[in-house]
C-alpha cells in the first residue's frame, strides 16, 4: 500500500493546488521557511512527490527523500529531474504528453507567421499613430517557405501537420531518423539550417540539447532566416542568438521560451522581426485543465496499482 501523504514542491495553479489538497494530505515545500532543513527533517514520510517542469527536484533534495517511489510531473520537461539517480533509485516519473501537443503546435504555428508578417510589431504601429504618418514596410511571405524542424516527437509532428496547411516543404533533425516519417531527414544540423527558411525547435532540453543552436548554426540560418523555439531556452547559446539578431546575420525570431526566464534580454524589445512570448506553449484553459487531470490521474494510478498512466 502507497502511503498517499504528497510533497509539493512548487505551487501550480489555484485550482490545482485545492484539488491536490482536497485529495491527499500534501506538505507544500515552497510554504516551509527553510525548504531544505524541512527535507531533512521529515522527507522520510513522502512516498509521492508532485512538481513540475519548471520547479524539477533537484538531487540534493532527491537525497533527502529516502524512500519516495513516484514523481507526478506537470508538462513534459524532464530536465530539471536528475535522471539518472531517479533510474539508480528506481523512481518512476510521469509527465503530461498528448494533451499539450495540439496548443504548443499551435503557438508555433502563430510564432511563424508573426515573426515573418511581424503581427505584433504591425499592431503596435497602429496603436502608436504610425499608420497616420505612412504605411507598415513589407514583410515576407509563410506559405511556400522551407520548414526545418529539430526534433520530430509528438509536438513537432504536430508542427509539422499544421505546416503542410501552408504548402512548406518539411525537414527534420534528430538523433535518430524515423523510419516511418514521409519528411526528409537531415543527418547535418547546419545542413538543415542552410536549406531552412524557418528552424523550429521543438526537442527536449538537457545536457545533450545544451546550446545545440549555436552561432554556427544561427549563420547557417542566415539574415533570411528565422529561428522559432517552442522548446527550452537551454537549447540555444542565448548570447549568440541576441548577437545575430543585433547585427543582422539572422533574419527574425520567434520564441516563448529563454534562458534565465523570466529574465528577457532587452536588446530584443525594439526589434519588430522577434516575437517575444512569455512561455505560454500551452498556456489555454483547457489544455492546463487536460494537463492538471493527468496528473492527478497518474498520482491516484501509482497509489491504486503501483503504475503510472504516463511513464517517461
Amino acid at each position: 500500500m502507497v502511503n498517499s501523504q504528497v510533497l509539493q514542491v512548487g505551487p501550480l495553479s489555484e485550482r490545482f493546488n485545492a484539488n491536490l489538497a482536497g485529495r491527499y494530505a500534501v506538505a507544500p515545500l515552497w510554504q516551509q521557511p527553510d525548504p531544505l532543513r524541512f527535507l531533512k527533517e521529515q522527507g522520510g514520510q513522502f512516498e509521492l512527490l508532485v512538481s513540475s517542469a519548471r520547479f524539477g527536484c533537484s538531487a540534493e533534495q532527491l537525497q533527502c527523500l529516502p524512500n519516495l517511489r513516484a514523481i507526478c510531473s506537470f508538462g513534459v520537461g524532464y530536465d530539471p529531474y536528475p535522471l539518472e539517480l531517479l533510474r539508480d533509485r528506481g523512481i518512476v516519473i510521469s509527465t503530461t504528453p498528448d494533451v499539450l501537443n495540439d496548443c504548443v503546435a499551435d503557438l508555433a504555428m502563430g510564432l511563424i507567421i508573426d515573426s515573418a508578417r511581424q503581427l505584433a510589431a504591425a499592431d503596435r504601429f497602429v496603436r502608436e499613430g504610425q499608420w497616420l504618418t505612412g504605411n507598415y514596410p513589407l514583410t515576407r511571405k509563410v506559405s511556400g517557405k522551407k520548414l526545418g524542424i529539430v526534433g520530430l516527437g509528438r509536438i513537432g509532428q504536430a508542427i509539422v501537420r499544421r505546416a503542410e496547411g501552408f504548402a512548406m516543404p518539411v525537414r527534420y533533425y534528430k538523433r535518430r531518423q524515423d523510419p516511418g516519417s514521409p519528411y526528409g531527414f537531415e543527418v547535418d544540423l547546419l545542413a538543415l539550417a542552410r536549406w531552412a527558411d524557418f528552424l523550429v525547435l521543438a526537442c527536449p532540453g538537457g545536457a545533450a540539447t545544451h546550446h545545440l543552436i549555436d552561432r554556427a548554426v544561427l549563420e547557417a540560418l542566415g539574415p533570411e532566416g528565422t529561428l522559432i523555439n517552442v522548446a527550452r531556452g537551454s537549447v540555444v547559446d542565448q548570447a549568440a542568438l541576441v548577437a545575430a539578431l543585433l547585427n543582422g546575420s539572422l533574419g527574425g525570431a520567434g520564441l516563448d521560451v529563454f534562458g534565465g526566464e523570466p529574465t528577457v534580454p532587452a536588446e530584443l524589445f525594439a526589434l519588430p522581426n522577434v516575437v517575444l512570448l512569455p512561455h505560454v506553449g500551452s498556456g489555454t484553459h483547457e489544455t492546463r485543465l487536460q494537463m492538471e487531470e493527468l496528473v492527478l490521474a497518474n498520482l491516484q494510478a501509482f497509489i491504486d496499482k503501483g503504475e503510472l498512466l504516463t511513464p517517461l
